[in-house]
């Protein structure tokens, strides 16, 4: 099986670090230890910490059920909701039909 390596630029990179980094303070504030996270979740202890790192290679069920453990499944419809580059080409189009 041949994957290709994901590539980020670092300020991309940066905003999945933010992200797991949340996902772990998030983790913090409920009490809850890596152990018991990685379980529920049904991850390796070390993928929940390659997501509390930012990591780009763990795939997005992967965060999604960290996420879900958490109590934070619902942020997942947040992904990608506020589409402006998306509107305002669509708007564009709409005022150039005539």
């Amino acid at each position: 099986m041949n994957s290709k390596k994901q590539v980020l630029f670092p300020k991309h990179q940066k905003i999945l670090e933010k992200v797991g980094e949340n996902l772990k303070l998030a983790r913090k504030r409920r009490s809850l230890t890596a152990l018991q996270v990685s379980e529920r979740a049904g991850i390796d202890r070390s993928t929940l910490a390659r997501i509390e790192n930012g990591d780009a290679r763990v795939s997005f069920g992967a965060y999604f059920n960290v996420m879900r453990v958490l109590g934070l499944q619902d942020d997942f419809l947040k992904l990608a909701t506020d589409d402006e580059f998306g509107r305002r080409l669509q708007d564009l189009k709409l005022l150039s039909e005539r």
